[in-house]
């Protein structure tokens, strides 16, 4: 496997940060010690520009090529999530209940990696601009880098992003053209009948039976809604009600989650739930009242951008390990807002066995960390090749 040889020679350095890094994992916009780590790295690289504070803890380091041109985004998450980790690893998290457990960890490191073989040979034109991104695990931390003028400060024309994917054969890379990863959005319904005694139920309006048919009845909308050939997921996973064995509660409250990899299904559903919602309830007697949040949108790569990073990592797996029709996935990743301003591509980097994302006894390989970073490396080196 081609990977870089200089990143290969700083592969055990790689390890150490990223241990460290998995150490002392940070949730959310709560990235202070990883942003100050990161920066205490390109600093030492010699990276030509470092700015802070972007997105509240968000980091974005420029590195000069050789002479003008355009400017290409990279991007890596940093925030952790908050999970307690139960294997007994010598670099397991000091901090109880956080852990690195979707492998952020390890997408800094490969980010870092390449931003120190950028700096030594700088064998590109126009700039590179590292990207260091808090918050996102739920946080939007994408969006606010961002709506704090990221793309316009420093120029960036495309943005690119890699996650680990255990699970899949080590050193493998997946994409597609299209939506990726769904958007995800969240719901809540309160329920209002009428309290009464459970043992003279005729004089009262059930809220819980009002919420379970709400409930059945959200189910037909991906049933008989939705276009069979298109993606929709609609979950309920909380349902709150009632205080006492004896009393018909008065209120209930669903809440749950949608995923949709097409706006219009997206935008059918929210007025369907509504709909279905509302008039169940007046049906029996009750009111229903949806509060619907809007979440990540649909990650789309872009046609030509994910052909090139697909030839990219060709160029270091091999043609026979790169997948560019894999299959979209309902999880939901924040790096769909800077897609939506900058052409760009988002790929899965496959990386052996071992426990998934978001499980406890997650750990990220280590030793797919120079296979990433030198992904970054070529991208940049073969969309803004030196003279």
């Amino acid at each position: 496997m081609p990977i870089i040889n200089r990143i290969a020679e700083f592969h055990d350095d790689m390890k150490e940060w990223r241990q460290h890094i998995h150490m002392n994992p940070e949730l959310g916009y709560d990235c202070h010690e990883t942003a100050a780590f990161v920066v205490e790295k390109l600093k030492s690289f010699g990276v030509d520009r470092i700015e802070t504070g972007i997105g509240k803890t968000g980091v974005v380091a420029i590195i000069e090529g050789q002479g003008d041109g355009p400017t290409i985004g990279l991007r890596a998450d940093m925030d952790a999530l908050p999970i307690q980790e139960v294997r007994d690893l010598p670099y397991k998290s000091k901090v109880e209940g956080k852990m690195h457990a979707c492998g952020h960890d390890g997408h800094t490191t490969m980010l870092l990696g390449a931003a120190r073989y950028l700096a030594e040979t700088r064998n590109f034109t126009g700039k590179v601009a590292l990207i260091f991104q808090p918050a996102e695990e739920g946080g939007g931390g994408g969006l606010a880098m961002c709506e704090d003028g990221m793309m316009e400060t420093f120029g960036i024309d495309q943005v690119y992003g890699i996650h680990n994917h255990p699970g899949e054969a080590f050193g493998t890379f997946h994409m597609r053209a299209g939506p990726l990863m769904a958007a995800a959005d969240t719901f809540e319904i309160d329920v209002t009948g009428l309290g009464a005694h459970a043992a003279m139920p005729h004089k009262g309006v059930d809220s819980v039976l009002v919420a379970c048919q709400i409930a059945q009845g959200l189910q037909m909308i991906t049933g008989r809604n939705v276009d069979p050939l298109k993606s929709c997921v609609l979950s309920i996973t909380t349902i709150h009600s009632g205080t006492a064995h004896n009393v018909i509660p008065e209120t209930a409250k669903l809440g749950g989650t949608v995923r949709t990899l097409d706006e219009e299904v997206r935008e059918m559903v929210i007025a369907r739930m509504a709909e279905v919602a509302e008039n169940i309830a007046k049906a029996h007697g009750a009111k229903a009242e949806v509060k619907y949040e809007r979440g990540y949108p649909v990650t789309v790569n872009h046609p030509a951008e994910t052909d090139f990073a697909a030839g990219v990592a060709r160029t270091i797996s091999g043609e026979d390990k790169v997948d560019t029709d894999v299959a979209p996935m309902m999880g939901a990743e924040d790096f769909s807002y800077m897609l939506e301003r900058r052409p760009g591509a988002y790929v899965f980097l496959g990386a052996g066995g071992g426990a998934g994302l978001h499980h406890p006894e997650y750990d990220f390989n280590d030793e797919i960390s120079p296979i990433g970073a030198s992904w970054f490396v070529k991208v940049v080196e073969t969309a803004q090749p030196a003279a």
